[in-house]
């Protein structure tokens, strides 16, 4: 650990310098003759070109009475565009040494475009048909249908995956984020190729495009090729985003019983917006809390003293209309009700005595370096500069990311665990056979 921590310091104190990449993150913001705008990390070390983009609107928007059809859709974009169906376009692809896909977060239409830097042309070409021509195929779409079925009958037999989705369901109940983003069978169902086209025409907006590039290229040469692929687009009204959450402001536990040996359980609390002054200071506290993996206070009150589970975490998420604490673990349904209020207790302390100056030595210097460990790829890169755009971010925040953590004190962390570790907003899961658990209204 000690070596890790000097490694961690050492990539801190350097943090623009990224492991195995021969450049610093300089960030240009360039306009494309069209009036795109984007952001481009040059890279001549590797003959390699990523991109990563996104567009307003994601599965918490689906149509009523057609959940799911985003995901599908953001699936269906590269089966088939153009004169080419699914299996030619893959074909050309392999060719082309691309790698093109799409994905729908709750709030967001995303894209990536990984494509040696000699074979630009021929890739961002791709993307061009796959975004203004994909063809959704009826056998392609029966595919891919059958497919999000099979995998939702999966996912319901799945502790892990019944214990997120009832957190879901239960903490936005009534909210579109309470939905799931594969969808439902009934909504899947009533999905057709030109409903496809259609929902691909209200998110496919030019002017709600976010987009990034990593690699060997330079300012004129991604505004063309930008230009190229996403000029052709229409502006217009992306969909409207979600109402504001309303967050519990009751505790709430339920159980969904499964014959299983081992209980899988999740708790969330209303988090912190990723715009909110206190961000830094959550982050350090998060970390310290369940975060930091095997150093964390959970991991060695659960796990390591008690041994009552083989994992268990916490983390920070956030969407656009709504931010989440949410902590995880599993154990034998014998222990699982006390692993739960060891959880309990361990935010009890963190509340009442925030965190010791040398977790929050440790925190700083491991959170300040492990962004620089995590960009090892330009796709990586890419896809913290989109990131940095969603969430409203400066390109310079990357030389203040470090001066932000270090401004973190010991009394801001305990202020906000005040602030955040609340029991009376506390919502808990479980699914299995657990004793000792009793359900609450």
């Amino acid at each position: 650990m000690k070596r890790l921590r000097l490694l961690v310091a050492a990539l801190a104190a350097g943090l623009l310098l990224v492991p195995g990449m021969a450049f610093a993150i300089d960030i240009k913001e360039i306009t494309t003759p069209l009036g795109i705008k984007a952001w481009l990390v040059e890279d001549k070390s590797t003959p390699v070109v990523a991109l990563s983009f996104s567009f307003s609107g994601g599965t918490a928007t689906d149509p009523a009475g057609q959940a799911g059809i985003t995901e599908l859709m953001a699936g269906l974009l590269t089966d088939g565009a153009g004169p080419m169906d699914a299996q030619a376009f893959r074909q050309r692809q392999e060719s082309a040494a691309a790698s093109l896909g799409f994905n729908a977060s709750l709030d967001r239409l995303t894209g990536s475009l990984r494509v040696l830097s000699a074979n630009r042309d021929e890739g961002f070409e791709l993307l061009r048909l796959a975004l203004t021509e994909p063809r959704f195929d009826a056998d392609i779409l029966n595919q891919r249908r059958a497919q999000t079925l099979a995998a939702l009958n999966q996912a319901a037999q799945r502790p892990g995956s019944v214990a997120s989705r009832t957190l879901m369901e239960t903490l936005f109940a009534g909210h579109p984020y309470a939905a799931d983003p594969d969808g439902t069978p009934q909504g899947l169902a009533a999905v057709t190729p030109d409903l496809l086209k259609k929902r691909a025409a209200e998110l496919l907006l030019r002017n709600s495009l976010v987009v990034a590039a990593v690699g060997d290229i330079g300012e004129a040469e991604l505004a063309r090729q930008i230009d190229r692929s996403f000029g052709v687009l229409p502006t217009g009204t992306p969909p409207a985003l979600p109402p504001e959450w309303v967050p519990p402001t009751k505790p709430r536990t339920v159980v969904v019983e499964r014959p299983v040996p081992q209980s899988t359980a999740v708790m969330a609390l209303p988090g912190i917006p990723r715009d909110d002054p206190e961000w830094y200071a959550a982050l350090v506290m998060n970390h310290v809390l369940g975060g930091g993996g095997q150093q964390s206070r959970l991991f060695n009150e659960v796990r390591e003293k008690r041994g009552l589970a083989y994992s268990v975490s916490s983390g920070l998420r956030t969407y656009k209309r709504a931010a989440l604490l949410v902590m995880s673990t599993g154990s034998a349904n014998e222990r699982v009700a006390e692993a739960l209020k060891v959880i309990r207790a361990e935010m009890a302390r963190m509340r009442s005595d925030g965190v010791t100056e040398a977790e929050l030595n440790d925190a700083k210097t491991y959170l300040t370096g492990a962004l620089a460990l995590s960009l090892d790829s330009s796709g990586s890169i890419a896809g913290l500069l989109h990131s940095m755009q969603i969430d409203g971010l400066s390109p310079d925040h990357l030389t203040r990311r470090a001066s932000l953590i270090a401004a973190v004190k010991l009394a801001d962390v305990r202020k906000v665990a005040q602030r955040l570790l609340r029991d009376e907003t506390l919502t808990t899961v479980v699914v299995g056979k657990p004793v000792g658990v009793t359900p609450e209204p």
